[in-house]
């Protein structure tokens, strides 16, 4: 019989792509985990891993147990939401990760309609850029990530996630004061090209929607200041320092010239995240109607 507690190992090395990154995402040390595997080879009888001095990688069977331990695993978490739904009340606590504009749009009204609705349930939210929320979920830090879509929201492993569409806003161009554009209604991309750019970090979703957008009105964006805070970046703006792509409800009420783009924006399309076998669970499911409510309010 195989141990569902190694399976979890397994799928944590897959995630993760190293025994020390998986080891450090379950809490363990990397000895512990090269056990349970040694031990889960045992099991099925077969190797799962390639050893090639210190890094290891899986073999074709134990890519193949990957796919399974993801069923497996979820089935589990069912198991555990079915019982968990025979217990009398909803009192408990639910991580929410999410990033700044979704925690002021959505997850903090939740919070308050909750107090008079669900009174015993506890939301603790945890400031995360959407890149970072999904991972968080699957390796067990939180209950519920409130992610956007973009290239690489781990489509593939739909498996692992049960979505909950929120809502889709557009991204607007944010001008310094006095610029030359700022007496139009609507800016089109392509009278960008010769400026500077403030954008989100490397590996944020919405950096990528900034230099696709610019990619198809044929220029690069010259890139001269970061920050994921989108505060940080208008304030930038606001200051002289260049233009900006900010989605809508990001922009914030002090933030100078705002004008849409014209034609059809970028959109970013917000959803809540859980867990495949949670969505049932009565403290989340909970939660997840609260924000569902939010979102269409």
């Amino acid at each position: 019989m195989i141990d569902p507690r190694r399976l979890q190992v397994l799928r944590a090395l897959a995630d993760h792509g190293t025994v020390r990154a998986a080891a450090e995402a379950m809490y363990l040390t990397p000895s512990a985990v090269s056990q349970q595997l040694t031990a889960l080879e045992n099991e099925v009888g077969q190797p799962l891993l390639s050893r090639q001095g210190r890094r290891v990688r899986l073999t074709a069977s134990g890519e193949l147990l990957v796919e399974h331990a993801k069923a497996v695993l979820a089935e589990l978490e069912r198991a555990e939401a079915s019982l968990a739904a025979c217990a009398s009340g909803a009192v408990g606590k639910v991580e929410v990760a999410s990033f700044a504009s979704a925690i002021t749009q959505v997850v903090a009204p939740s919070i308050v309609a909750l107090r008079d609705r669900a009174p015993g349930v506890t939301v603790l939210v945890r400031d995360a850029e959407a890149h970072n929320s999904l991972m968080m979920l699957l390796a067990g830090e939180i209950d519920v990530a409130i992610s956007m879509e973009y290239s690489s929201t781990l489509s593939a492993d739909s498996r692992r996630l049960t979505r909950y569409p929120l809502y889709a806003e557009p991204f607007d161009v944010v001008l310094p004061p006095r610029h030359p554009l700022s007496g139009r209604a609507e800016i089109a991309i392509e009278d960008l090209r010769d400026e500077e750019w403030i954008s989100p970090l490397p590996g944020n979703p919405c950096r990528a929607v900034v230099q696709v957008c610019c990619e198809n009105a044929g220029f690069i964006p010259r890139i001269t200041h970061t920050s994921d805070d989108f505060h940080a970046v208008v304030a930038l703006v606001s200051a002289g320092t260049g233009v900006a792509l900010v989605p809508r409800t990001a922009i914030g009420h002090h933030a100078g010239v705002v004008r849409p783009l014209a034609g059809r924006p970028p959109t970013r399309r917000v959803f809540a995240a859980v867990q495949c076998g949670r969505e049932e669970h009565p403290l989340v499911r909970t939660v997840l109607d609260a924000l569902l409510e939010q979102a269409v309010s």
